[in-house]
């Protein structure tokens, strides 16, 4: 890929562009035993190297391209890049976006000048709408990643990387559509072909993992939200020729491994990634982990930091369990007088970070506790291993509806008839959760609901019903269109709700 190569070198992206800093994460190296340094490039103008790729895209442009204009699909950080580029360039811009983006991102892209049209619940839907208006205006679609430009500016990462620090053993970058792992990538390998480069994904959408696994792109059925910046379907064409080639290793990683990665960054630099801005340091942690590494130069992309104030609130609670420095259970005491002090004293010492329990007639209780911890995961299973001599104990740490949902509405058994339990995600706008019961009317009784805000993309619902024919129910959910799952043997229901 000398092409390619030769692109980053003689790059034009710092005309809107600068060379973000290689900052050492003293912390962070200090606890793992290695140097890990982190590439800022969530302290770019728009706070994300994505201004790369689109500003070396559209000023490759020819002048007759240029005065037709340009559209992009996107739900954040690429609409602002092409946004900016577009005005640099004096480029009448349009940017489709869903009609779920958060207005304060909404008014980011407005601000620099370029139209915004909302369109669609999710960003398939506004990348839709935007080929129909590109065959209708005959406009320059700006991809946000399968493009062979657009990969040559993201690579000019890689080569400040390389000038940056003269011996380098590893480099982690995000995975979402593909384009700056693989410029990076291509580059690096061009040029220090001994350095690991590590692509990082969230378990929930590995569109990498899952195509060097298969050895051929695949389209994911779901993909998770949390990391919006890498919330794609399918990585793209392009990318994946140059990644299968190029990048030596994935690791997955988990929403509370990213949130606290971001608690991790936040120590370092003060400053506060989005979850896609923190996936490569979350990567970094459990690589090094995994692998036994010591003494080992490592870097970081940072990606960005376009990160909505009111979702801080859900990353500050999930980031202890991300570290290891919480553990979340479920334990079954007798009910009878003196069990619930007994349970008390075998915890000893330990901090208490949460505590749930209601009376049951029942002959056995149910407590929903979450525990500070100081030494991760092997003090966490003692634990476990100590109250099991005494109590039935579940591990809820991984309980994704027990952490988004139940801990908050622990209340007891209330023995609806043919009750089945059900979570949603639902685009999250002003309106959203009135139109979701719209959608969800239906003629059985709703017997159980909660909402909370998170301050994300979309809306996240618990839902309880009493039904006879649950195929029924389901071809009715499958209409609607929103991402579904039955929680019905989930024993964080069974034990709580």
């Amino acid at each position: 890929m000398s092409a390619l190569v030769n692109l980053a070198d003689n790059s034009n992206v710092y005309e809107v562009a600068k060379e973000s800093a290689l900052s050492i994460a003293p912390q962070l190296s200090k606890r793992f035993n290695n140097n890990i340094y982190l590439k800022r490039e969530d302290d770019q103008v728009i706070h994300s190297f994505k201004l790369r790729g689109a500003y070396q895209k559209m000023s490759s442009m020819s002048e007759e391209q240029k005065s037709k204009g340009v559209i992009a699909s996107s739900a954040g950080n690429h609409a602002q890049g092409v946004a900016l580029g577009a005005s640099k360039l004096n480029i009448k811009a349009i940017i489709v976006m869903p009609t779920s983006t958060p207005k304060i991102k909404v008014q980011a892209v407005e601000q620099l000048g370029a139209e915004v049209i909302l369109h669609g619940d999710v960003y398939d839907d506004a990348f839709h709408h935007a080929q129909k208006l590109v065959d209708e205006h005959d406009l320059c679609f700006i991809s946000p990643y399968d493009d062979f430009e657009v990969i040559a500016g993201q690579a000019t990462v890689a080569k400040e990387i390389l000038s940056q620090l003269d011996k380098i053993d590893y480099v982690f970058s995000p995975v979402g559509g593909g384009g700056l792992i693989s410029g990076m990538a291509s580059y690096i390998k061009h040029y220090a072909p001994h350095i690991k480069v590590i692509g990082v994904e969230p378990t929930d959408s590995p569109t990498l993992f899952k195509a060097l696994e298969a050895n051929e792109r695949v389209i994911l059925d779901d993909v998770g939200r949390f990391a919006d910046g890498v919330a794609v379907k399918q990585i793209g064409e392009l990318p994946f020729e140059i990644a299968k080639e190029s990048v030596d290793d994935v690791i997955l990683v988990s929403n509370d491994e990213m949130c606290a990665a971001i608690k991790d960054i936040y120590e370092d630099l003060r400053s506060v990634s989005e979850p896609a801005g923190a996936l490569s340091t979350a990567g970094v942690k459990k690589y090094i982990l995994e692998n036994n590494l010591k003494n080992k130069n490592i870097v970081s992309v940072v990606s960005g930091s376009n990160v909505n104030f009111d979702r801080l609130r859900y990353i500050a609670e999930r980031a202890d369990l991300g570290e290891l420095n919480e553990a979340i259970v479920a334990v079954t005491i007798p009910e009878e007088p003196g069990s619930f002090l007994k349970f008390c004293e075998m915890l000893d010492n330990s901090s208490i970070t949460e505590f749930n329990y209601r009376y049951s007639a029942k002959k056995d209780a149910h407590i929903f506790v979450g525990i500070k911890l100081s030494k991760g995961e092997g003090e966490k299973q003692a634990l476990i291993s100590r109250l099991s001599k005494s109590f039935e104990v579940i591990d809820m740490s991984d309980n994704s509806m027990a952490k988004t949902h139940i801990r908050y509405m622990v209340g007891g058994h209330a023995n609806a008839e043919n009750e089945v339990i059900y979570r949603f995600e639902f685009p999250e706008r002003p309106g959203a959760l009135l139109n979701f019961l719209k959608k969800v009317k239906t003629k059985w009784n709703i017997s159980l609901f909660h909402y909370r805000n998170h301050g994300a993309d979309f809306g996240r619902v618990l839902i309880g019903l009493q039904v006879d024919d649950v195929a029924d129910l389901e071809a009715r959910f499958d209409e609607i269109g929103y991402y579904y799952q039955n929680e019905t043997d989930n024993k964080a229901y069974q034990y709580f709700l």
